[in-house]
């Protein structure tokens, strides 16, 4: 086992103004860099395996096209060569879904401009009939491709470069694309220099040294697994250990393996690993932190209980437009307060006034929370770089010379923000605008409840009504009067947030990225092939919602000519 570079064995690494930089220090580091299954790669060999695909790339982008190459791969160690590559090249990396489909998968590789598109066999099938002009496709696992590599495997990181005197801070790398739930896709931007200074950034939160060994188990195709794990990682020469997929039933065992120290999670996957059996190990491994988002105050408590592992729920707008960090201070339910370069304000979006805080009773409970929730601005200058050729996109979220993050926030008397949803999530019942962040998190707390999903359905009148899809603990069966006495029994729920239908689902529904798939749930509503309960009166009671109740419902929605906006 080598040593490292005099950078990693201070364990103070030098602020880095480039990936590329950060690449070319893995040069002569003979410790561990890369693990995947039965693979391991030090961090000299990434480097130079990186600098071999960086060559390949300059010969093979076509000159005059912009820098980009698709990358449509699982976790697989070429994932993270390729994106070493693009650093030393001076080239952009978008990340492809391989969970998209036909003419939605080909729009996304077409869009971003990829000239060349590195994918696996096992991928290959997602592209017959796609039409893809002057893209070059490589295949990874194959004879051609290594073939393709091998005149470049003397290359070394500082030789390959797409540009005259090298990448700068300035230069694009990533193009990914936000998980919209509606309209096509955007390719938000990443420059060299916002990666490597946000990867710094997470080395100092964390204390991140080059002993760590970084898990990988979130989509490398999404930001969070390339932000929040990847980088921080390469900043602080420490290995990064990957999962092709994420396995809830696989997680300690990866762990323990690869003697991973932190993970980042998004999305349900906290409740994933929450629902997998007890075992008597469980607390039995070398994780120190999970760092993510939507786990939720309960769950993270849960989950610090059974693996004695602290989650730390963080929030960062994808396109690094605001950013909250969190203190040692930080109540429970809060996620932080502002960065210091950040001026956030939480506003009513009509007014642009600012909402009221939250006020904390004697009890300890945080008064008047449905009053103070707004959508979350960052007024002050921020990092955003834009959206790949969507200038309407880009100027909504600029709209006013300030930065609109599409959250919904609310903020407490101390000033720490607390997250309440999306602003789609949010529902009009009766008049008052509700969160569905907040009532979810309610939910939450009903121990028979795995998972936890609310949205809006159209009421019958006007406005809309409170409907909640629930995942079951295993061996759990629902009873409707156990969970309406449970809801009796909330002292924070109010009487607009009770859900008037209830979805048992037998598994949750998520996109790509494991977040809750609402669009899905709302389209669908209560006439899906679940079992729905529903309240028909103001009363608790649930009961099944078919036959004639169904009907009769059916029938009050027509006879308000609202029956269209069921879907």
């Amino acid at each position: 086992m080598g040593t490292g570079t005099p950078e990693h064995r201070s364990g103070r690494p030098s602020a880095p103004a480039t990936v590329a930089e950060l690449v070319q220090r893995q040069w002569g580091d003979h410790r561990t860099g890369l693990g995947e299954a039965d693979t391991r790669l030090t961090h000299h060999e990434v480097a130079r395996a990186a600098a071999a695909r960086a060559a390949l790339l300059v010969d093979l982008l076509p000159r005059g096209a912009e820098p980009h190459l698709g990358v449509l791969l699982e976790n697989t160690p070429e994932f993270p060569l390729w994106l070493s590559a693009a650093a030393l090249a001076g080239a952009a990396v978008a990340g492809i879904n391989p969970t998209r489909r036909g003419a939605e998968l080909a729009r996304d590789i077409v869009h971003t401009d990829c000239r060349l598109l590195v994918t696996e066999r096992a991928l290959l099938p997602l592209l017959d009939g796609l039409d893809l002009p002057g893209v070059r496709i490589l295949v990874t696992d194959t004879d051609a491709y290594a073939a393709f590599l091998a005149p470049y495997a003397g290359a070394k990181p500082g030789e390959a470069v797409l540009r005259r005197g090298g990448p700068g801070p300035a230069d694009r790398f990533l193009l990914y694309f936000t998980s919209g739930s509606t309209g096509a896709p955007k390719a938000a931007l990443c420059t060299q220099g916002r990666l490597a200074a946000a990867g710094a950034s997470l080395v100092r939160q964390f204390d991140v040294t080059p002993e760590d060994v970084h898990y990988v188990c979130m989509p490398m195709f999404h930001g969070n697994a390339v932000i929040a794990d990847w980088a921080p990682a390469l900043v602080a020469g420490a290995s990064v250990a990957l999962r092709r997929r994420f396995s809830a039933s696989a997680f300690l065992d990866d762990v323990r393996r690869h003697g991973a120290t932190y993970f980042t999670y998004v999305g349900r996957a906290v409740q994933y690993l929450l629902a997998t059996p007890p075992r008597p190990d469980d607390r039995d491994h070398t994780l120190r932190l999970g760092f993510g988002t939507e786990a939720g105050a309960v769950d993270a408590a849960r989950f610090a209980e059974r693996f004695g592992v602290r989650l730390v729920e963080g929030y960062g707008s994808s396109e690094g437009g605001a950013a909250i960090q969190r203190t040692p201070d930080t109540p429970p339910g809060a996620i932080g307060r502002a960065a210091p370069r950040d001026d956030l304000a939480v506003v009513d979006p009509e007014t642009l006034e600012e909402r009221p805080p939250a006020r904390r009773g004697p009890d300890g409970t945080l008064r008047g929370v449905d009053g103070a929730i707004g959508e979350l601005v960052n007024r002050g200058p921020n990092p955003f770089e834009g959206y790949w050729r969507n200038p309407a996109a880009e100027a909504d979220r600029r709209r006013g010379g300030w930065y609109w993050t599409g959250d919904l926030f609310y903020r407490d008397e101390a000033g720490f923000l607390y997250f309440a949803g999306r602003t789609d999530d949010r529902l009009r019942v009766d008049s008052e605008n509700l969160a569905a962040a907040m009532i979810e998190n309610i939910l939450a707390r009903w121990e028979d409840a795995a998972g936890v999903a609310v949205y809006a359905v159209p009421d019958p009148v006007a406005g809309d009504q409170v409907m909640a899809a629930l995942a079951l603990r295993e061996g759990a069966a629902f009873s409707p009067e156990a969970f309406a006495a449970f809801l009796a029994a909330q002292p924070d729920l109010g009487t607009k947030m009770a859900p008037r239908f209830v979805r048992v689902v037998p598994v949750m529904p998520v996109t790509a990225t494991n977040k809750v798939h609402r669009v899905a749930l709302r389209r669908e509503g209560f006439r899906c092939g679940d079992p729905v309960w529903w309240r028909p009166g103001a009363g608790p009671e649930f009961r099944p919602l078919a036959g004639p109740d169904l009907t009769a419902l059916l029938a009050r929605y027509a006879a308000q000519s609202r029956a269209h906006l069921l879907g």
